[in-house]
């Protein structure tokens, strides 16, 4: 497939509802599902294209909504790689999906981001009595509901569709392998994690 034309007659085209559903500012109901959202994915690109999605996500509120078109998401202590921050600089361009648990429709905002250190609007931030040292900052240019249809598929939120402990993936195990020559088995890295999430979250 090569044309939008081909991919149109495919899959068709929106309903009036979903074409005329964004809207460009942070309006009152939008207001309130960022400040009820504890977890919310960002996508970013580097300048040459290449894309990264990363997690963010404190008690529900955590997003600074500054107006009705800029909020600001705190930079909490991470693992150093800044992906999305190294993109932002190279790439204003950003995409951001808030979640809510149990609310099977999600909020998406696009616009564009700076990474800033405006110690007022920090402030208003702190969590756990630390501040963050940074924040990206971003300019609403679309803002709308996206519908249920993955997470129903999924059942992302229904408790009896989760494996049980014993049949996940280990993250450990996966990371020991992927990491070569550093000499870290699962147990190891297992403990690295453990006293990461225990005494640097913020």
């Amino acid at each position: 497939m090569q044309t939008v034309e081909e991919l149109e007659k495919l899959v068709g085209t929106p309903s009036k509802l979903a074409s005329n559903k964004v809207i460009d500012f942070i309006d009152e109901n939008c207001k309130e599902f960022i400040a009820l959202s504890p977890f919310l994915t960002l996508a970013t690109s580097a300048g040459n294209g290449t894309c990264d999605v990363s997690p963010r996500g404190d008690q529900p509120g955590f997003v600074y909504i500054h107006d009705q078109k800029h909020l600001v998401i705190p930079e909490r202590p991470g693992n150093k790689r800044v992906d999305s921050m190294r993109n932002i600089l190279e790439n204003p361009h950003i995409g951001i999906i808030f979640m809510i648990p149990g609310t099977r429709e999600t909020l998406r905002i696009n616009g564009t981001a700076r990474l800033i250190q405006d110690e007022d609007i920090l402030k208003k931030m702190k969590a756990k009595g630390h501040t963050p040292s940074l924040g990206i900052a971003v300019e609403v240019e679309e803002c709308f509901i996206h519908c249920a249809k993955a997470f129903i598929r999924s059942e992302l939120w229904n408790p009896n569709s989760w494996l049980k402990e014993d049949e996940r993936p280990k993250p450990a195990k996966m990371m020991a392998a992927h990491a070569k020559g550093l000499n870290m088995d699962e147990q190891k890295v297992q403990s690295s994690l453990d006293n990461s999430y225990s005494n640097r979250l913020y």
